[in-house]
């Protein structure tokens, strides 16, 4: 099973939801960021989530199929003018630390397995957020400047997730992308039909990208550009315990 933060940093968290939840609300309300939001129709398999790489423990992962609803594959893009620092750089520090760059008024990540100041495949991180759940993670890559998270058993997305960073005619962008489903069929209702869960999230990496781009010590351009390809998947997929 997922490793989970102690009694004491859970209890904390719980004891942070209802300011968290505000703060999230608030914060909201008052965005200026600029967001250009695009939404069309996907297919298999060009929006199929990469492969999980050879040697990743497989226990307790979630994928697409695993959960309900479509999947839903998003690019979540940052373009940062005059950045101070390098690609390479900006992952290594992100990886070190996480919450450099989460909005930790509603998202902390607590590792719960590996070693703190780096991330290797096989970390597991806990991201708590405001509401009754966790959301279990597992590192399945990292590269100079990339790094990738499966979702675990308990998540409210089955899928995985990539944060990225390189230069592009002397401009330093960022993405994040995700393919994903609903983790069970609560988080497809919150999330595909109310569309709370949407907008929470769309909140959540927007403010990602601007603290990335404060980190660096540049200038966000044009905003955050948001892109997502919707894909039904006709037959659920059944889990194996072998």
């Amino acid at each position: 099973m997922p490793r989970r933060p102690p009694l004491s940093r859970r209890l904390v968290t719980l004891a942070m939801w209802p300011a968290g939840i505000a703060l999230t609300s608030w914060s909201y309300l008052w965005r200026t960021t600029p967001m250009h939001r695009r939404e069309g129709s996907g297919s298999l398999p060009d929006d199929a989530p990469p492969p999980l790489p050879a040697g990743v423990e497989v226990d307790e992962v979630q994928q697409p199929g695993d959960g309900a609803g479509p999947l839903l594959h998003r690019v979540y893009l940052a373009r940062v003018r005059e950045a101070q620092v390098a690609p390479e750089e900006l992952i290594a520090r992100v990886a070190e630390n996480p919450n450099l760059v989460a909005p930790r008024e509603f998202a902390r990540f607590h590792k719960v397995h590996g070693d703190e100041g780096q991330m290797r495949p096989g970390d597991e991180f806990v991201v708590r957020m405001p509401g009754p759940w966790d959301g279990p993670v597992r590192v399945v890559d990292v590269t100079p400047t990339s790094f990738r998270f499966a979702t675990l058993a308990g998540h409210i997305e089955a899928g995985q997730i990539e944060w990225r960073a390189q230069t592009r005619d002397g401009d330093l962008l960022f993405q994040v992308e995700s393919w994903a489903q609903s983790g069970d069929r609560l988080s497809n209702l919150m999330h595909n039909r109310l569309r709370m869960a949407k907008e929470v999230q769309l909140h959540m990496w927007t403010s990602v990208l601007e603290r990335v781009a404060r980190l660096t010590r540049g200038r966000l351009l044009d905003g955050v550009d948001i892109e997502t390809r919707l894909v039904e998947l006709s037959q659920p997929r059944r889990r194996s315990h072998s």
